[in-house]
């Protein structure tokens, strides 16, 4: 019996290889990584295919830079309706209802980036992060969406395939350079926000276990913390989402004034970045908010720095320094 348990349990572990979302943005970012790496050597690259809007002043320009790069947006999608297909058939999801589900989300997507490099955007704070935001909250809360709809809304999926491809745009001499300062200043965070959240709950009489998930759920890495650290302290079932909530909460709340506040400060990209990172409890609302800002620079009088530096910042500081806390959290408080 023990043999046969021994030679079932590998196969149940392969497989799910294959069956999580957290392992096919895994595959699909190496997948990408191998393919451009590939193309490169051979002398060509998927260029091409990175199509992004330009600046435009009127309609009309609009509608030139449409026509022009018509045939690149297609080919965009259908890249990347052919490798989430893969992934989303794998996963046993409805490809009948995802693909249409997943042209909605791409047709809305390409709108709101257009509407980000209007030259009149950023006099209204029309940066694409915060619109799309901002719509969700609207969709979400007003109107029901039909099932097949709701399909291609794999929003951890994209998230989770997003920071992989974040990952591998990181130039690793940044890493090597500004890495070890990144990783002791947000160690630093990472202790002081825990302590301050886990020492103050407790003294307003809060669970132990419930102190120590909002904690790392701040500290750390928002909802996955949560949840993480939830299960290591044996935490009541009611404590992962209320700090779940909490943590939504702030993370939709600093998108908004991380940049309004740094704009005010006129802070450099690179500094402002790094404060985002600092500061958001939720990887995706940090790099909304860092992308938000880095849209500012060449753009807004007294803003310096480039997009690349904030992003960068933020990816050092939260992807890289604070979110690899969480497994020692998990044993630390486990224990």
């Amino acid at each position: 019996m023990t043999s046969m348990l021994s030679t079932v349990q590998p196969a149940s572990g392969w497989r799910e290889l294959f069956s999580k979302e957290d392992w096919w943005a895994i595959w699909i970012g190496l997948g990408l990584l191998a393919v451009s790496v590939l193309l490169f050597n051979g002398g060509s690259s998927m260029k091409w295919l990175a199509v992004t809007p330009g600046k435009w002043h009127t309609l009309s320009e609009l509608g030139s830079q449409l026509v022009a790069n018509a045939q690149r947006y297609m080919a965009l999608f259908l890249l990347w309706a052919a490798i989430l297909g893969v992934a989303i058939a794998a996963l046993k999801i409805s490809l009948r209802q995802f693909l249409p589900s997943f042209l909605f989300v791409y047709l809305v997507s390409t709108v709101i980036f257009f509407l980000g490099e209007w030259d009149k955007a950023h006099d209204y704070n029309l940066e694409p992060p915060l619109v799309a935001l901002a719509l969700g909250i609207l969709i979400a809360n007003v109107f029901r969406l039909p099932a097949w709809l709701e399909s291609g809304f794999r929003v951890e999926f994209y998230i989770k395939t997003g920071i992989v491809l974040l990952g591998a745009t990181l130039p690793f001499t940044l890493i090597l350079w500004a890495g070890p300062v990144a990783i002791a200043q947000a160690a630093i965070v990472s202790l002081v926000t825990f302590g301050t959240i886990f020492f103050v709950g407790k003294r307003l009489g809060l669970d132990r276990r419930l102190a120590a998930t909002l904690g790392v759920g701040g500290a750390v890495c928002g909802v996955s913390g949560s949840i993480a650290i939830a299960a290591a302290v044996g935490a009541k079932k009611e404590h992962a989402p209320i700090a779940i909530s909490l943590v939504i909460f702030w993370a939709i709340v600093m998108i908004f004034a991380l940049p309004i506040v740094s704009r005010a400060l006129a802070l450099p990209t690179g500094v402002a970045g790094a404060w985002i990172g600092t500061s958001e409890f939720a990887d995706a609302a940090g790099l909304a908010a860092a992308q938000a800002y880095g849209g500012y620079a060449g753009n807004v009088p007294g803003i310096t720095g480039s997009a690349d530096a904030a992003v960068n910042a933020f990816t050092l500081m939260k992807v890289i320094g604070r979110d690899m806390w969480i497994g020692i959290w998990a044993l630390v408080l486990s224990i």
